[in-house]
């Protein structure tokens, strides 16, 4: 349920950018789909599922991604995987899929588009050990043969445009986003993005915008940079960096759902506009864990929500300042708990800014 409060809210929000001068601003058409905007949420697992990107995109008009889908396991319909492929509500909706077998990568192009998928993206990014240990994510990175077929089963698959995520290379002796890119595209891949960092760096170091130019310069497709994208002067330098059409925001948008619409006007316009005020960000806490809390039902939504309430604890108070209270919080099992903590910090916040 969208409590009328809470649209109010998110209106009020998205009017006062249009207000500063953020129209929306250029866009990325693949096929006959045209992207929300240049700034993408990053798909992240165990993140942006259906009830995040629903929340990023009631208060902004970024293009959100789902989490990472297991190609098999959902085509076989496994429960969780399937929840992962929801995108209710969401235009254009852009579903991601893993594997590591061309003939599931098919079959889950084929089905996401039967589900409602506008566009399915290819992961060939993620560098976790769970995902590159089954030869997926970054780790088709290494198997140049294996890559084309995954790309090439999947563009047959789908009836919809076909997109492709990766990193810079496995290591830095193997940079082959610019080949893979090249062939991607000769496959009918219409757009890309790359995240700055090699699979073995993960997320240490920082990312490398300048060398995202060599993919941008190998096509002729539309190049998304991403990593460490975490504001408007971040993302307005790596787009001069890579020469990038676009900018994808990854671990900056947990506890701040309206960071994204920020980039966006910032790029445009070169205005930062503020946070929400705290009754708003109240609003949003709240529609955005009751959606939670109706997804997973209240023992599994509990537990999920908690990376995404620790970063609307330390978005709102500071990572020092709201230490203990992120830890208090995040050990209830007790949704009513955590809605009258959270709504406490917030009030607080609304009651000292009025005195």
């Amino acid at each position: 349920m969208i409590f009328l409060a809470f649209r109010m809210h998110c209106l009020h929000f998205r009017h006062s950018l249009k207000l500063l001068g953020f129209a929306q601003i250029m866009t990325i058409q693949l096929g006959d789909t045209v992207l929300n905007s240049r700034v993408l949420l990053a798909p992240m697992s165990g993140v942006t599922d259906l009830a995040f990107r629903q929340c990023v995109a009631k208060v902004s008009s970024a293009q959100v991604v789902s989490e990472m889908v297991a190609s098999e396991e959902w085509v076989k319909a496994r429960p969780d995987v399937m929840l992962r492929a929801e995108g209710a509500g969401l235009t254009p909706f852009m579903l991601q899929l893993a594997g590591r077998d061309p003939h599931w990568m098919r079959e889950g192009a084929r089905l996401a588009c039967e589900a409602g998928a506008d566009i399915v993206d290819i992961n060939m990014g993620c560098p976790s050990r769970k995902v590159t240990g089954g030869l997926s994510g970054s780790a088709l990175m290494r198997d140049a043969d294996l890559a084309e077929n995954i790309i090439a089963a999947t563009c047959e698959g789908s009836a919809k445009p076909v997109t492709l995520k990766m990193r810079l290379g496995w290591d830095e002796d193997s940079l082959n986003a610019p080949h893979l890119a090249c062939v991607a595209q000769g496959l009918g891949v219409q757009m890309i993005t790359v995240h700055g960092r090699t699979r073995c760096q993960f997320y240490k170091g920082e990312a490398n915008w300048d060398a995202v130019a060599d993919t941008v310069a190998a096509v002729d497709i539309p190049v998304i940079v991403n990593g460490d994208i975490i504001d408007g002067e971040t993302a307005k330098a790596a787009l001069a960096a890579s020469g990038a059409a676009g900018v994808m925001v990854g671990r900056a948008a947990v506890g701040r759902p309206w960071l994204l619409g920020q980039i966006e006007g910032f790029l445009e316009h070169g205005i930062w506009a503020p946070d929400p005020e705290p009754e708003a960000q109240w609003q949003i806490f709240r529609e955005w864990y009751q959606a939670c809390l109706a997804l997973y039902g209240d023992y599994l939504g509990v537990r999920v929500g908690r990376k995404h309430i620790a970063g609307f604890i330390e978005s709102f108070m500071g990572a020092q300042e709201g230490r203990q209270m992120r830890a208090e919080i995040c050990r209830s099992h007790n949704p009513e708990v955590v809605l009258g903590a959270m709504q406490n910090m917030y009030e607080t916040q609304t009651q000292e800014v009025a005195a």
